[in-house]
């Protein structure tokens, strides 16, 4: 199981998504505002679970990449 959070401050692109990221992501890390998701064991089912929360969300390129669609 992966630990993962959403970046709770939206992208600055026109989409405005937020980033689904794991504990140890670098980019996670530049965020200052995040929440926990939980515990998942995939990207897919974090992302699932960010969209609860925000409509837009996406994977983070790094760390997500299978859930990265822009």
């Amino acid at each position: 199981m992966t630990t993962y959070y959403v970046n709770d401050n939206p992208q600055n692109t026109p989409s405005k998504e937020h980033e689904v990221h794991t504990a140890g992501c670098s980019w996670l890390s530049l965020a200052t505002n995040k929440s926990y998701l939980g515990e998942f064991s995939s990207c897919k089912e974090a992302v699932a679970a960010a969209k609860r929360k925000y409509s837009s969300v996406d994977g983070c390129k790094h760390c997500s990449p299978a859930c990265h669609t822009r």
